[in-house]
């Protein structure tokens, strides 16, 4: 398995960064998540947090390398983040529940599985075409897409008001997709709303079919806090290209063919970082994490040959 990684996130015009993002993987397979924490409920940073350390926690628990049920890992995952949520508000006798929305994507056995809840969103490219975009749990989304069916009313909808996220008072909708076979050179992106909500569907397309990952990831992040102005929302993206195994011409890439049965690598952090945690996060703070994780696949090939 061979993929490229570029991730970054801002805080924008908001007083913290309460997104999150980072992936893990063995060596069959790779989970990439990001969640954005929700404004106007307590400790989103914290929120979204969790949620990622709960899924990278039982993907390392349970891929040995690969999954036996990759859409039913994905749902349970999500399900157990909520699930930590509510415990930890209980925990800390806290009034109203931190809430996270989230977007998770499995690569396995050149296939593709993603699921989310909320408005943080996949995108798919492959060539020149978007071919498949993730369906926000807004009531503006869902009414868009009912009013191709049946004619709606006047009422507009607030494109920021969900209908479900982690750490709801109800069970979240949690919605999957796949398996989805991979070609090489396909780029998937996970975003927060920072991103599309100021970035049209288009012009996030011709970004990733026009430029290479490490140029395109930047140039979206800058043009949503363009768009946005003083006001705008933390803007986070974790891009993806897949890449066959035979090709090893991109330096940038990381290549899991040497990694042992049990090496699990992952730059999502292990503690809840809370309001400590930095607002401003790019490729630069995790090339420590980067370092680590070739170090130990060139620890596992050593001991493989020995």
């Amino acid at each position: 398995m061979r993929f490229s990684v570029y991730q970054i996130s801002r805080r924008g015009g908001r007083e913290k960064n309460e997104d999150r993002m980072g992936y893990c993987y063995t060596r069959d397979a790779g989970l990439f998540a990001l969640a954005d924490g929700m404004g106007g409920h307590p400790e989103g940073e914290v929120a979204s947090q969790l949620a990622l350390q709960t899924l990278a926690a039982l993907f390392q628990r349970d891929c040995k390398p690969t999954l036996a049920d990759p859409l039913r890992f994905l749902q349970e995952a999500v399900l157990a983040g909520h699930h930590q949520l509510l415990r930890y508000a209980t925990q800390k006798a806290l009034i109203d529940t931190p809430r996270t929305t989230i977007v998770a994507c499995l690569l396995q056995e050149n296939v593709a599985y993603w699921a989310h809840c909320g408005d943080s969103r996949l995108y798919l490219v492959r060539g020149e075409k978007l071919i498949a975009r993730t369906r926000d749990h807004s009531y503006s989304e869902l009414q868009q897409t009912m009013s191709q069916i049946v004619t709606m009313g006047d009422r507009l909808f607030n494109r920021n008001v969900l209908f479900t996220c982690l750490g709801s008072p109800g069970k979240p909708v949690v919605d999957t997709a796949g398996p989805m076979r991979l070609q090489a050179g396909d780029r998937l992106l996970l975003c927060s709303d920072g991103l599309w909500g100021t970035v049209s569907d288009a012009e996030i397309t011709e970004q990733l079919v026009r430029n290479p990952l490490s140029d395109a990831v930047p140039e979206l992040v800058e043009q949503a806090l363009r768009n946005g102005g003083a006001k705008c929302d933390n803007v986070s993206v974790l891009g993806v290209e897949w890449e066959s195994a035979e090709d090893t011409d991109n330096i940038g890439g990381i290549s899991t063919q040497a990694l042992g049965d049990e090496v699990f690598a992952s730059t999502i952090q292990a503690s809840v970082l809370g309001s400590d945690a930095p607002d401003e996060l790019d490729d630069a703070e995790i090339e420590r994490s980067i370092r680590e994780i070739n170090e130990a696949i060139r620890r596992s090939a050593q001991h493989k040959k020995g």
